[in-house]
């Protein structure tokens, strides 16, 4: 609930603090400004899509989604990290058309829609700061390069209005999107990992092979598959081989491998003399389909 909240108050914040920018960028006839207010008016859309999506994943596991629906977080993180890259590419070509057409700049105007926006994403910034999904974490991620974007705003308005420098707006306006751009494809990595069902990077499956092996009893760990829901949720499976089973190997498993944030476990017991046709996984298709 409080990651939910977190995201309504961003994106309250957002969506007005972003109608308000608009029509600042009119009056300073700043293109930094104007270029900021669009992409916020897309941000602000994008947080409010993910407190929706946010509200889904919390759903618990049902007959059509076995494994719960935490993915829809994942699916906010990607509908807002898409839009943001699209909102600073959009910013570069205008900043760039601005550089063949330079226009008079209301600097005093700029300094204080400047002062306004460091404070309002300031504030959106905090509550989400957290990031306790990744959902969440891209929300911050953007309040944050807000709240850098408007501080080079003022610098840049402060430098304009005693140098009278007016090309210092487009220039800017590219480097704040360019920055936006890096975190932006950083976070689209992440998501597309995930979604890729990669092997959580703060994970090495080589060290848990080994710490499992010294378990007593256990002879073999092969089969072995872990991957992320949601950036934080990890999941795996396993085949065990051993020598006696004893009705605590599980448990010694499972506190292991919660060593290591894994915390939905399916493990599967075999006999030395099981001869175990999945040692390596190749998954191939009947060519049935099911609907």
């Amino acid at each position: 609930m409080k990651t939910e909240k977190n995201i309504l108050i961003a994106f309250i914040l957002n969506i007005l603090f972003a109608i308000f920018e608009f029509f600042g960028g009119l009056l300073t006839n700043s293109i930094a400004i104007i270029s900021d207010s669009v992409h916020d008016i897309a941000d602000a859309l994008s947080i409010g899509l993910s407190y929706i999506l946010e509200r889904i994943s919390k759903k618990q596991p049902d007959d059509k989604y076995t494994y719960g629906y935490k993915r829809y977080s994942l699916l906010g993180a990607t509908i807002t990290t898409v839009i943001l890259i699209t909102g600073s590419i959009l910013v570069i070509i205008n900043s760039i058309k601005r550089f063949i057409n330079l226009e008079t700049i209301n600097y005093n105007g700029m300094i204080v829609f400047a002062i306004i926006g460091v404070i309002v994403n300031f504030f959106a910034a905090y509550y989400t700061h957290k990031g306790e999904s990744l959902n969440e974490r891209t929300v911050s991620l953007h309040m944050l390069e807000d709240v850098l974007g408007w501080l080079i705003v003022l610098i840049g308005a402060l430098i304009m209005k005693f140098t009278n420098l007016n090309i210092i707006d487009p220039i800017l306006s590219i480097l704040v999107s360019l920055y936006i751009l890096y975190n932006a494809y950083k976070n689209l990595k992440i998501i597309i990992d995930l979604f890729l069902e990669k092997t959580p990077s703060n994970i090495n499956i080589e060290e848990i092979k080994k710490e499992i092996l010294n378990i007593k009893n256990i002879k073999d760990v092969h089969h072995i598959h872990i991957w992320s829901m949601d950036g934080y949720v990890n999941y795996a499976t396993i085949h065990i081989v051993v020598d006696e089973y004893k009705k605590n190997i599980k448990d010694k498993i499972r506190e292991t491998l919660k060593e290591y944030e894994i915390t939905h476990v399916t493990i599967e017991i075999e006999d030395e003399n099981d001869n175990c046709i999945e040692k390596h996984c190749h998954v191939e298709s009947n060519k049935k389909h099911f609907h």
